[in-house]
């Protein structure tokens, strides 16, 4: 495997996936603020250490990444103000935005992976 995974790469993982159950689950449950802050303290902890405090610090702060940050950063406060559907479609665009340079490491990590990387390679191949 091209990618190596420590123990602290790991958690990151494992935090971003708590993260995203959070979520998933405070969608269906009809946009529960507190699973949805619970989400998204899971996600973003699992980012910073996936990534390391410093690289996570100049994503977020990068000058390109300006607009994914500020959309993300609102829809934390639209969640935390009481508008989860309006705070949940920006931290979506947000997310969307910021990572968005890393959507081709992600899908060769994914290849790497048994059964997903059979369903990937059959959708759309390398």
């Amino acid at each position: 495997m091209a990618y190596e995974l420590t123990e602290t790469k790991k958690a990151g993982i494992g935090l971003i996936g708590f993260g995203l159950f959070f979520t998933f689950l405070a969608i269906v449950l009809f946009f529960d603020r507190g699973l949805l802050a619970l989400g998204n303290i899971f996600s973003l902890a699992g980012v910073a250490i996936l990534l390391g405090w410093r690289s996570t610090w100049a994503l977020f702060t990068d000058r390109a990444n300006y607009k994914g940050t500020a959309s993300f950063l609102l829809g934390l406060f639209f969640i935390f103000v009481r508008w989860p559907i309006i705070g949940i479609i920006l931290e979506i665009y947000g997310f969307v935005v910021l990572f968005s340079g890393f959507w081709s490491s992600i899908k060769m990590f994914l290849y790497h992976i048994p059964v997903v990387g059979w369903v990937i390679q059959f959708i759309c191949p390398p």
